[in-house]
């Protein structure tokens, strides 16, 4: 399948170099999924000496990796403080690490060809919809002292003087943080993977997988057109796994989510926007935003189990833009676009393995674009190298999401969250 009608698809610049698999091929490990998990462990892998082929039922970065809303930044869909209570703060600090190691590995990755990929401007500005500054000025402290960062406050005079909004009441600066064209990035990190000795195959679907257990290899993966023999396979297939893996899909939530890209906006983007970062706000059901172009909205959000039309998709995202922004009045949409994202019950990454040589890379859904190259980092080092580092993640497994009904729990529990985020908002005024 071609890839969607997006911001994404109609700027990418980027073109990989594959083919579909028609042969029969021997290798040390198949990766199965050509989003950013799966083509980050093949890089990965490649890197380290191993031998490995990437199959794709459809294009690389078909999926989320090439249609989210381009934020780059450490960190996990679950909140750190969070996890200090589960885990401690030790081991809070360690899985955080990971995600800035993997963060600064994408700027190496991305040298040399930053103009096709990376946008001039860094730092994300998340806004607060509450009026809870102490509250607030006490979290950046916090991840500042215990996770490293180097978050700014931004007092309610400040960032309403940037956005000209009546939502926001305060909110903080992340500095190290970047916005992506992320389908060029995906097709980026695939030829890089490729030059390092990898094989990658699009428009391959899965239609088979079979434990040999042989002196020679323990799978067999099978496409309409060829064969990989593999003493390894890794499922990096997240919100479109479908039924390829049963224990990984009950454990796996596809949610939609949705992102609209405006007609430029002239003159009229300063008189919403004087400031040049990405903004994401701290309700649960957030609008997450960034200027794209030289005068264009990319705007993201919403959580559904629906599939709007792409007419009903604009009105539901223009709908948000302007309740935020009603200056903006009789804006137009260009385009909007929905997608999958994989969920976990806990919104960590699912990192592990189901037997020897059965690996999985999913669950990224929300915050994914450092985390992918985190995962694909851990799994190839754990095949290449015998790093066990992965079990870090051990405390977060594969829970049981709902199956067939938890698309349903999970648009009622955005509802209740919605309800909360009103309730919060209307107490805090």
């Amino acid at each position: 399948m071609k890839y969607i009608d997006s911001y994404y698809s109609r700027t990418k610049s980027v073109e990989a170099n594959t083919a579909s698999l028609a042969e029969h091929l021997s290798t040390e490990v198949c990766v199965i999924g050509g989003g950013l998990a799966g083509v980050s462990t093949a890089l990965g892998l490649a890197e380290r000496g191993t031998s490995a082929v990437l199959l794709e039922a459809n294009q690389i970065g078909w999926g989320a990796s090439g249609r989210n809303g381009g934020f780059v930044a450490s960190g996990f869909s679950q909140d750190p403080l969070v996890l200090i209570d589960k885990l401690g703060l030790a081991h809070a600090q360690q899985l955080y690490t990971l995600t800035q190691e993997a963060y600064q590995l994408i700027q190496q990755r991305t040298k040399g060809v930053e103009a096709e990929i990376k946008s001039p401007i860094q730092g994300t500005v998340t806004a607060s919809w509450f009026n809870d500054s102490r509250g607030l000025q006490d979290y950046i402290q916090t991840m500042n002292t215990k996770f490293g960062e180097s978050f700014e406050f931004w007092s309610k005079e400040k960032i309403n003087e940037m956005y000209l909004t009546s939502k926001y009441h305060c909110g903080y600066l992340e500095p190290d943080t970047s916005h992506f064209q992320s389908l060029n990035y995906a097709l980026h990190s695939a030829n890089m993977a490729s030059n390092a000795g990898a094989k990658i195959f699009e428009q391959s679907p899965v239609t088979g997988i079979v434990g040999v257990n042989s002196d020679s290899a323990r799978w067999k993966v099978s496409t309409p057109a060829g064969e990989v023999s593999a003493n390894h396979i890794v499922f990096a297939c997240s919100g479109y796994l479908e039924s390829l893996q049963t224990k990984l899909s009950r454990a796996t939530l596809p949610v939609a989510t949705y992102v609209l890209l405006t007609e430029p906006l002239g003159t009229r983007l300063k008189t919403a926007i004087r400031a040049p970062y990405a903004v994401s706000d701290n309700r649960f059901s957030s609008n997450y935003y960034r200027v794209v172009g030289r005068d264009q909205l990319l705007w993201g959000g919403r959580v559904s189990m629906f599939h709007p039309s792409q007419t009903a998709l604009k009105k539901i995202m223009l709908k948000d833009l302007l309740s935020v922004y009603p200056q903006l009045k009789d804006v137009k949409a260009e385009v909007a676009w929905g997608g999958y994202m994989g969920y976990a019950r806990h919104k960590m990454p699912q990192l592990g393995q189901l037997r020897p040589g059965e690996w999985y890379c999913q669950g990224f859904g929300g915050h994914g674009m450092a985390t992918t190259t985190m995962g694909g980092e851990l799994i190839a080092s754990a095949i290449a190298n015998g790093d066990d580092t992965w079990r870090a993640f051990a405390p977060f497994g594969l829970d049981y999401v709902g199956k067939p009904f938890g698309p349903v729990i999970a648009q009622l529990a955005y509802w209740s969250y919605q309800i909360q985020d009103a309730i919060k908002s209307r107490l805090s005024a």
